[in-house]
């Protein structure tokens, strides 16, 4: 008996000659710029990687497919599947295909993991409240904190993941994100005119447009390994290289939120969002020169600034009674320790790294690409009470 999860007959139909080609254009979108930017074929992807891969990223193609509405009259290939084969299918099978179909990949964070049973999920790109997701296979595998690129499928009282997961490092997701807020902008969707120091979330459209960047950003972060290809290293604004840190400040038991923010009032650096978040401002860009580098060819430059060209050296929040600074750099770490040890008289302090380079989208071997993204923090587990 065939599970209800079986696309045996799907995939089938897609042998059609009237689908076959507007699959390939979509696998076209999901691995084109890895086969130009490392000059292989679409099956020496599979090989490099190993394992299942190979099947895997179809999947992840395929089920892109099955949401799109294709020209001139915008026909569905479920939909057409169904009223042609439907009778031969179960109704939760005709379910399943139905929730492919409305499914919209993202990416999710991983907690609460129960082994061979569930884990809950928070989406990072459309925020809300974790949900339980019900998943066997996959839950033997990841950890908390694990960031996942996949699609959320509704059957009857459950929520279950489609067969395309794709298990993002943290690098890859940082630079997946930014990629996404960068088409975002560019999407007539979207609905945005200029980028943002923030991550605001993206909407449920103009992730269905943007599946194949899924694709693209996880083969350009694994598949260097996977060819052993050496990687450049990446430098900040003030020439460190980027190493992620995250600094907690515990809040004095007598401390208040209002004694707090008043004492961050008083540093002329700090750029205050909204009432619980700050951009760490230095001066302008156009007044400092750039660190030279030794090694100018194997490295790339990474910074953000603002509409008036000052730098972000970083982002400090207030999140229950916890003060918290996410830089880039060792340097940047010391440099906020000390800022706020002087301004708001905090002594006590947790702090986290993850040396790791952000991994950059390889558009081709000679040209380096363009690295316009939000700084990045490190994976954030809850905080201690």
């Amino acid at each position: 008996m065939r599970s209800h999860g079986d696309l045996t007959g799907l995939i089938k139909f897609l042998a059609r000659d009237d689908w076959k080609s507007s699959f390939e254009e979509v696998l076209g979108e999901h691995f084109g710029s890895a086969m130009q930017a490392f000059d292989l074929e679409y099956e020496a992807i599979g090989a490099a990687l190993g394992g299942s891969w190979d099947m895997t990223l179809w999947g992840v193609a395929f089920e892109d497919f099955l949401g799109r509405q294709f020209e001139p009259d915008g026909r569905n290939f479920v939909d057409e599947y169904l009223s042609r084969r439907g009778w031969n299918e179960s109704a939760l099978t005709n379910a399943y295909m139905r929730g492919l179909r409305n499914s919209i990949m993202s990416l999710y964070e991983a907690s609460a993991i129960v082994p061979g049973q569930s884990f809950l999920a928070r989406d990072l790109l459309r925020g809300g409240a974790p949900v339980l997701i019900s998943e066997r296979t996959a839950t033997r595998t990841l950890k908390e904190w694990d960031r996942i690129a996949a699609r959320i499928v509704v059957q009857g009282q459950k929520r279950i993941l489609g067969g395309g997961v794709l298990a993002f490092t943290f690098e890859g997701s940082e630079q997946l994100m930014a990629n996404l807020q960068e088409a975002a902008v560019q999407s007539p969707s979207s609905g945005r005119s200029a980028p943002s120091v923030k991550k605001p979330l993206i909407a449920d459209d103009t992730l269905r447009e943007m599946a194949p960047l899924f694709t693209s950003t996880w083969l350009s972060d694994v598949l260097p390994k996977a060819l052993g290809l050496s990687r450049p290293t990446l430098h900040n604004s003030d020439g460190d290289e980027v190493v992620f840190h995250e600094v907690q400040f515990p809040f004095a038991p007598k401390a208040t939120l209002k004694e707090i923010v008043n004492r961050l009032a008083t540093t002329s650096s700090l750029h205050r969002e909204n009432e619980a978040f700050w951009n760490w401002l230095d001066e302008p860009a156009s007044s400092r020169p750039p660190k030279p580098s030794d090694d100018a060819e194997n490295v790339l430059s990474w910074n953000v600034t603002m509409e008036d060209g000052r730098t972000v050296l970083g982002n400090i929040e207030i999140k229950e009674r916890f003060l918290i600074v996410n830089v880039n750099s060792v340097a940047r770490a010391e440099r906020a320790i000390a800022m706020l040890r002087a301004a708001a008289s905090l002594t006590s302090i947790r702090k986290r790294s993850m040396t790791s380079l952000p991994q950059c989208l390889l558009r081709s071997r000679v040209s380096a690409p363009s690295l316009a993204t939000c700084c990045a923090a490190p994976p954030r587990p809850a905080l201690p009470r």
